[in-house]
C-alpha cells in the first residue's frame, strides 16, 4: 500500500484525486492519500441480494431516505474505537456533500436513524467511503438501495476501497489497481446523476 501525505482537503483536491484512483483518510499525524493494490469493488452488473436479504427488504422494517441527514450518517460512520474520520474529514466531506458530489443513504427505524453510508459520485462511479448500523442488516439495506439507485441511473463503478469480511458477504471483489484505473477512467467520462 502506498500512502503520501496532501495538503488541506479542498473540494478540488479531493475530486482530482478520486479522478486519478486516490482517496483520502485521517489519522494522528493528519490526512494520507491511499491507492490499493488490489482494490475492493462491488461488480454493478453481478450484483444480486442474498435470500435472507431479501427476505428482510420484503418484511419492510426500514425505511430508506438519499440525502435525507448527511451530518448524521458521517458521524454515525466516525463513532468506532479506531476510526479514520477525523474531524477534517468530516468537514470536507460536508462540504463536497453541500456542492452535490458526496451523498448518503440513510436507514431508518420507526422515525430514528439506525444505519447508512455515504459517498461521492463522479461521473459513473461512485466511491463508497464508510457505513455503520445500529441495528442488524441497517448498513446491508443501506448498501442494497445504493446498488439500486446506482444501477437504475447508469453507474458503472461501486469502489469499496478495501475488501473486508463484510463487503465479501455482501459481494466485494478484488480487482487489481490496473483494472480499478481503467474502469475508473471509463466512468469519469460519464454523466450520471446521483440524485
Amino acid at each position: 500500500m502506498n500512502a503520501k501525505p496532501k495538503p488541506e482537503l479542498s473540494p478540488e483536491l479531493l475530486l482530482a484525486a478520486y479522478a486519478e484512483g486516490y482517496f483520502p483518510m485521517g489519522g494522528h499525524d493528519g490526512i494520507h492519500w491511499y491507492c490499493p493494490d488490489p482494490r475492493g469493488i462491488i461488480d454493478l452488473a453481478a450484483y444480486g441480494p442474498s435470500r435472507s436479504l431479501r427476505q428482510i427488504i420484503k418484511k419492510s422494517q426500514f425505511e430508506i431516505s438519499f440525502n435525507g441527514n448527511f451530518v448524521e450518517v458521517i458521524h454515525g460512520c466516525s463513532v468506532r474505537e479506531e476510526t479514520w474520520i477525523s474531524n477534517e474529514i468530516i468537514e470536507a466531506y460536508t462540504g463536497l456533500h453541500k456542492l452535490g458530489y458526496a451523498h448518503s443513504v440513510e436507514t431508518w427505524e420507526k422515525g430514528i436513524l439506525v444505519g447508512g453510508l455515504y459517498g461521492v459520485a463522479l461521473g459513473g462511479a461512485f466511491f463508497g467511503e464508510s457505513m455503520f448500523s445500529k441495528r442488524t442488516n441497517a448498513s446491508k439495506i443501506a448498501l442494497h438501495y445504493l446498488i439500486d439507485r446506482l444501477r437504475n441511473r447508469g453507474f458503472i463503478l461501486l469502489d469499496t476501497q478495501f475488501l473486508n469480511p463484510h463487503l465479501e458477504l455482501l459481494g466485494g471483489i478484488e480487482i487489481s489497481r490496473e483494472e480499478y484505473l481503467a474502469i475508473l477512467r471509463k466512468a469519469i467520462l460519464l454523466s450520471c446523476i446521483f440524485h
